[in-house]
């Protein structure tokens, strides 16, 4: 005890049990705050564990670095509309971002995934004969309604083309919305159509905001079990002019699917990222800022290289006070301005700079020439730094994004194949979330109008599943080396590891189907024509060819400069 409690207890003593009761207090709170410690491992304060690394609150690094904790909703879907927003700018302005957008769109869909029907016919009991012809009707019947922009609610594009569109949406805007309607129009077989809706249309309507927000988020509606059950759609985009959120917008609710039927009315293309994720992100969002400011220092350079290459001067003059006349640019003649251009921000009595242009100066007056630093020599380094970041979060190798093949042929071939790890996912995907659900409506339209015979097919589900079970074929990769390709092709084929429809289809995009039956038919004019046949040529196994890999190591690993 110390004098101040002396002196407290003798003269006030109600003030010193208060202090007492204070210092017992926090001796307690001590004890039991390292008790926890101790028991949890110290996570942050006391260093141990995570606590020393990525969880510490002490470290220099990690001092001002807070992170508040929010669900898909608060982190997500409250920052989308600015994500849109910022990404098609970016993909409006940026060359990188557009060619991103455009070579992902070009690599996955191509021409647009094929359809190559591939019925269970063991399980539902079909001969041959009765399978073939099963083939035939459908590949006959879909290219009608496939083929042809008559599947397009808008009437602009075929299925392929809506593939590109849907897929290429989806990357910008982070998900789009297809509708389904049936709508019968005159010259159209088939009465189901594919409406392809922007990600901003769908949102909260106004009215409904401040309603149940749980189950209403970024205009995607949930059941009490979290099944997504509706979706709300503005009759009109946000940024069409004349639109108001209160006014004429009209707002439509639309069940995922039909009560009465339980057919798909709504397909929603998004990849999730977390649990309770109702709508998805552009795929450029983790990278926005690092493609703006490359976009903003690109141009700051190329602005640099246009004045420097005016081949600028400075003109000096005596000081006021030593009788000089400072150089306003007045008295000058319009020849001497000829092909000049004003200086942004510049006044009419203000120098010119131009091409070439000459200019006079007065007595006294002195000229020095700009010293400029460009082409700035950091300049490429920094942006293949940037480019080979931006390419690792695209899932992109750097050759790929920037379509520069300057390495050898074995790292080429390699950058291609880790390209097509990521291609091949987003294709299954896209055939998944796209190709066969509409796949699937259309068949039900066909056999319910006759024109496919499936008999059995609403009997059961398996039936259905058995019916309308299908393969999705997209363009080929390329051949860096066909007659190795065609090798591992063949021997895949041999050892029963693929088919050749999936090689066919892999390697130049064409049918097998179709090929057999014209290779029948040139073979049978060729003999009735009397021309002899050439032998087939027997493929074998090569050894390891090194041939355009005659760089050195240093190359081997990088490009070549």
């Amino acid at each position: 005890m110390n004098i101040i409690d002396k002196a407290l207890n003798i003269f006030a003593p109600g003030i010193a049990a208060k202090r007492e009761q204070a210092r017992t207090e926090v001796v307690r709170q001590q004890a039991v705050r390292k008790v926890t410690n101790s028991l949890i491992g110290g996570v942050g304060s006391n260093g141990r564990g995570y606590g020393k690394h990525g969880a510490s609150t002490t470290k220099s690094s990690m001092l001002f670095w807070k992170t508040p904790v929010g669900d898909a909703d608060t982190d997500i879907h409250q920052n989308v509309p600015k994500l849109r927003e910022r990404a098609r700018d970016l993909h409006m302005g940026s060359d990188i971002v557009a060619a991103a957008h455009k070579g992902l769109r070009t690599n996955i869909v191509g021409t647009g995934l094929r359809l190559n029907p591939a019925f269970d016919a063991s399980y539902l009991g079909l001969t041959k004969e009765h399978a073939e012809t099963l083939r035939s009707s459908i590949q006959r019947e879909w290219a009608l309604w496939a083929d042809t922009t008559k599947c397009d609610a808008a009437g602009l594009n075929d299925f392929y083309e809506l593939q590109g569109l849907a897929f290429i949406s989806t990357l910008m805007s982070g998900d789009v919305f297809a509708l389904m309607p049936s709508k019968p129009r005159p010259w159209s077989v088939y009465d189901l159509k594919v409406n392809l809706i922007e990600a901003d249309r769908c949102a909260t309507p106004p009215d409904k905001v401040n309603i149940d927000r749980e189950r209403i988020q970024s205009g995607v509606e949930v059941d009490a079990d979290g099944m997504v059950v509706a979706y709300h759609f503005s009759n009109r985009h946000p940024g069409a002019g004349g639109y108001s959120l209160s006014g004429s917008n009209e707002w439509v609710r639309v069940n995922k699917y039909g009560k009465r039927t339980g057919r798909v009315n709504v397909l929603h293309l998004f990849e999730a990222e977390r649990p309770g994720q109702r709508r998805g992100i552009p795929v450029i969002a983790p990278i926005i800022e690092s493609l703006k400011q490359l976009s903003q220092y690109t141009n700051a350079e190329l602005a640099a290289a246009v004045i420097t290459s005016m081949y600028t001067v400075f003109i000096t003059t005596p000081a006021d006070d030593e009788g000089g006349t400072p150089f306003d640019g007045v008295g000058m003649d319009d020849e001497d301005l000829d092909g000049a251009e004003d200086v942004p921000g510049a006044t009419g009595d203000e120098i010119k700079l131009g091409q070439g242009a000459i200019m006079r100066t007065d007595p006294g007056e002195d000229v020095k020439f700009a010293d400029p630093t460009r082409p700035n020599p950091n300049y490429e380094a920094f942006v293949r730094a940037m480019l080979k970041q931006i390419a690792a979060a695209l899932e992109l190798p750097y050759e790929i994004l920037t379509k520069q093949f300057t390495s050898s042929y074995s790292a080429s071939r390699g950058a291609l194949l880790e390209a097509w790890k990521m291609y091949r996912m987003r294709r299954a995907w896209l055939s998944k979330t796209f190709c066969q659900p509409i796949y699937e409506e259309w068949f039900v339209e066909a056999v319910s109008k006759g024109r496919i015979d499936a008999p059995g097919i609403f009997d059961d589900p398996a039936i259905f599943a058995a019916y309308t079970k299908a393969e999705w074929h997209g363009p080929s990769q390329g051949l860096l080396d066909p007659t190795k390709e065609v090798q591992a092709a063949v021997m895949r084929m041999d050892n029963n590891l693929s088919t050749g429809t999936r090689e066919t289809a892999e390697i130049n995009g064409g049918s097998w189907e179709d090929n057999v039956q014209q290779r029948a038919y040139e073979q049978t004019r060729l003999k009735k024509l009397g021309l002899v046949q050439a032998a087939p040529t027997v493929v074998t196994p090569s050894e390891p060819s090194n041939e355009g890999d005659e760089d050195n190591d240093d190359e081997e690993g990088g490009e070549q400069n």
